[in-house]
């Protein structure tokens, strides 16, 4: 495949990161790499965004969990009045059961 073909609607890679790994480290990195038929570079990579989306993700939805935990306890605790749509709803439905 020509090198042209390879790249096309990829995004250039411009940054660097760089970390210092003990010898067991890199060893153990080099074999999964080896075991999963890709570089070292690729998959230190891939592992990294893969755990950076669980991160982010748990975090996310943990706040969200929180904030809609909170918001549903003070609607329990402090219900806000029926507006006009509420209340015309609720008599639209009792016309509808016959009451």
């Amino acid at each position: 495949m020509p090198q042209a073909l390879k790249t096309v609607g990829l995004p250039k890679k411009r940054e660097r990161l760089e970390a210092r790994l003990t010898v067991d480290q890199k060893r153990l990195i080099a074999r999964a790499a080896n075991l999963r038929g890709t570089s070292v570079t690729d998959f230190v990579v891939v592992s990294a965004q893969q755990v950076a989306n669980e991160t982010i993700k748990d975090f996310e939805m943990l706040r969200l969990r929180d904030e809609a935990r909170e918001v549903f306890v003070n609607a329990i605790l402090n219900p806000p009045a029926p507006n006009q749509a509420v209340r015309t709803a609720a008599a639209r439905y009792k016309e509808n059961l016959g009451r």
